[in-house]
């Protein structure tokens, strides 16, 4: 399976909506670029999308309402857990995805942290 790229456009608006935290790190993931915080993903890009992570409750279920929002199926048929696709007409504006991203840092951020394994 080829895994789609984001051009330059998008990867500098992800840059500019992550999070200013030290406790945030950026780092590849899908041949694209993830945020993380305490090991555990909470946005990134899957080619000229963008994703983010959201708990079952009220956020996934008002973020889905919206339109143009769908589950993150990086393989057709196997959406990924808690992730949800930003619409692609709001890459480029920091007003509508900002909002979602501090949500899903918020919630990521009192996740078990993530223990990282060095490969040998």
């Amino acid at each position: 399976m080829k895994i789609p790229r984001a051009n330059d456009e998008t990867k500098a608006f992800f840059r500019s909506v992550v999070p200013d935290d030290a406790a945030v790190k950026v780092r590849p993931m899908f041949g694209n670029e993830a945020a993380f915080v305490n090991g555990n993903m909470f946005m990134g890009l899957y080619g000229s999308g963008m994703f983010v992570r959201l708990p079952e409750d009220d956020d996934r279920s008002e973020f889905l309402e919206r339109e143009g929002t769908s589950l993150f199926e990086p393989m057709k048929g196997r959406p990924m857990k808690e992730y949800v696709m930003i619409p692609a007409e709001w890459v480029g504006d920091a007003k509508a995805v900002t909002p979602w991203v501090s949500r899903s840092l918020k919630w990521a951020g009192r996740l078990p942290k993530k223990e990282t394994t060095k490969k040998k």
